[in-house]
């Protein structure tokens, strides 16, 4: 799985779904593993590799090529649910299950974003925070901007309680993407998130939506159908050079 409107623009990308486990707690050194057969399969060599201890914030940060940590493969930084380089040959990594993972690309400045978006990361608009940040760092502008929303959990599958959906209070959209069910709601984080980059001024004509869903597809991870001991699918974006 990957999207077709950024490759042909200039930017490589892939979801790695049930063939691979990053989830680094359970998995541990394997991971290393995973990530070069990835690469073998995406047929690059990055210079670098990026991701992120995700935390449900809605901390992006700007790569630089200095900064992060040394980890198990690549650099890291703590308490990141966001990425952002314009830099080439450069890979980023966000690991997710039934969570939202975006990209955005500034096809003409050539500057991505990578964003993983739970239900916590999506009423604080990481998205949005991310395209402040393309913005503000490198002149981006809205207009120009390419998005992917990845596939993540459907609405029938995604059951959550009312501290979610009081959560969503800011939101005068909120019942676009909620549905009551009993004492509960059932979400469609997709929605919740295309309505959030509508909103931010992305066009929908450039944008890619996939709605394959991670719980009915097993050909990605879901936390919510595997339990306790889930798995985690990744997804890799590199600007070509």
């Amino acid at each position: 799985m990957h999207s077709k409107l950024l490759e042909k623009n200039g930017l490589i990308n892939k979801v790695a779904g049930s063939d691979y486990n990053f989830r680094y707690q359970k998995t541990g050194n394997k991971i290393v593993d995973d990530v070069d057969r990835l690469l073998t399969e995406m047929n690059i060599k990055p210079t670098d590799i990026y991701t992120g201890q995700q935390m449900h914030t809605d901390h992006v940060v700007v790569v630089d090529n200095e900064n992060g940590e040394d980890f198990i493969y690549g650099k890291t930084f703590k308490k990141t649910d966001g990425l952002i380089t314009s830099q080439p040959n450069v890979a980023l990594v966000i690991k997710y299950a039934d969570c939202t993972p975006i990209i955005l690309f500034d096809h003409l400045k050539s500057v991505q974003a990578i964003v993983h978006s739970g239900w916590r990361g999506t009423t604080k608009k990481i998205a949005l925070k991310a395209i402040e940040k393309m913005e503000t760092g490198f002149g981006c502008k809205r207009e120009d901007m390419l998005v992917y929303v990845g596939p993540s959990i459907d609405q029938e599958n995604y059951e959550v309680g009312p501290e979610v959906y009081e959560a969503f209070e800011d939101f005068e959209n909120r019942d676009s993407f909620f549905k009551p069910f009993g004492e509960k709601y059932k979400m469609s984080m997709t929605d919740a998130n295309v309505a959030i980059l509508i909103e931010a001024g992305i066009k929908e004509e450039n944008m890619e939506i996939d709605w394959t869903s991670t719980y009915t597809d097993e050909r990605l991870h879901s936390a919510r159908r595997e339990g306790p001991d889930y798995q985690l699918n990744g997804l890799l974006t590199m600007i070509k050079s």
